[in-house]
């Protein structure tokens, strides 16, 4: 039977780090460190240059994921985007990406799973080496969260920052190594918990929109700490069930880095210890689709990863939507 592997990982970081003192400083909001500090764990975050876009930042990830791998950017055969902050709302920023990375034969598109959405794709590109419809796959998370922020809201502006991340997946002929199970989940009735009203076919941009803020993230927080607690426990005991394992089993957590009180209330819920979750939090901020494969490259990359290590991949964002994966790390 052939598995997914990961043949490689990439990510991209703006260069402008605004750090908690820095919102009060530059942009004047009301807040202070200890008070981000002690409800996030967010120290400071990137934001993109005025001009960048999502799909620059996805191929600047997308190049050190291919050159990871090994891989050329005309060898890829499907690349997908998770995004909820394309460049506009068409074309996707998949082919704007493939276009500025040279990716002539792939087939692209987004996938629309806000904070889920790279797990999202990592599922479906999964399924389609699995079926041998593809061979090579490249998995972008990307999101520029910093402009669809509402920098007058203190309680959710602070959380967010830009980046991307990004993976090469090709197929791995050992039975014991490789992705060894995805599950996704979805509850739309919580749509209103988190979500950006304005802008879409429902409420199309307008003065009523721009005088009323909703071109912008609305978020209950409360509600969404209680909902992604439960669901992301719920979905990684069904992901290691579903494949004869314990938390006791798992070597490493790569978490979609949300905040830090949900990472904490989960993995004490999982009864596994932090220190086996990969945290970078405190640096970027959550970071929505990128942070999935931000935070794999940052531990592949300072060679965490070992070879037959079990790696526990859990995502929860907007809509809801939520998953996880289980992997056998293989090199």
């Amino acid at each position: 039977m052939v598995r997914t592997k990961i043949l490689g990982t990439g990510s991209y970081l703006p260069s402008e780090s605004l750090s908690n003192d820095d919102l009060v400083a530059k942009l004047g909001i009301d807040t202070s460190d200890s008070w981000i500090v002690e409800r996030t764990g967010i120290r400071s975050r990137r934001r993109a240059a005025p001009g960048e876009a999502t799909s620059d930042m996805a191929a600047h990830a997308a190049r050190a994921a291919l050159e990871s791998a090994g891989v050329k950017a005309d060898e890829i055969d499907l690349l997908i985007v998770g995004t909820v902050t394309p460049d506009m709302q068409f074309p996707s920023a998949a082919v704007l990406v493939q276009a500025k990375i040279g990716a002539k034969k792939a087939f692209a598109f987004d996938v629309g799973a806000a904070c889920a959405g790279s797990l999202y794709a990592l599922s479906i590109a999964d399924q389609y080496i699995r079926s041998g419809s593809a061979r090579r796959v490249l998995v972008i998370g990307a999101e520029l969260l910093t402009r669809i922020a509402d920098w007058t809201d203190r309680a959710s502006c602070v959380l967010f920052g830009d980046a991307a991340g990004a993976m090469v997946l090709g197929p791995e002929p050992r039975d014991d190594r490789g992705i060894l199970s995805t599950h996704l989940h979805s509850d739309g009735t919580m749509a209103g918990i988190l979500c950006l009203p304005g802008g879409g076919s429902l409420k199309p941009f307008s003065q009523e929109v721009l005088d009323q803020r909703e071109m912008f993230i609305r978020m209950n927080g409360r509600e969404v700490y209680k909902f992604a607690v439960r669901a992301l426990e719920a979905v990684c005991r069904e992901a290691l069930s579903a494949n004869g394992l314990n938390t006791n089993d798992v070597d490493h957590v790569l978490a979609h880095q949300a905040n830090l009180r949900i990472l904490e209330a989960v993995m004490k819920r999982l009864e596994i210890p932090l220190s086996k979750c990969q945290i970078n939090i405190d640096q970027v901020g959550n970071t929505s689709s990128a942070s999935m494969p931000l935070t794999l490259d940052q531990a592949n990359r300072a060679g965490n990863l070992r070879d037959g290590q079990l790696v526990l991949m859990m995502a929860i964002g907007g809509g809801m939507t939520w998953g996880s994966a289980l992997m056998r790390w293989s090199v």
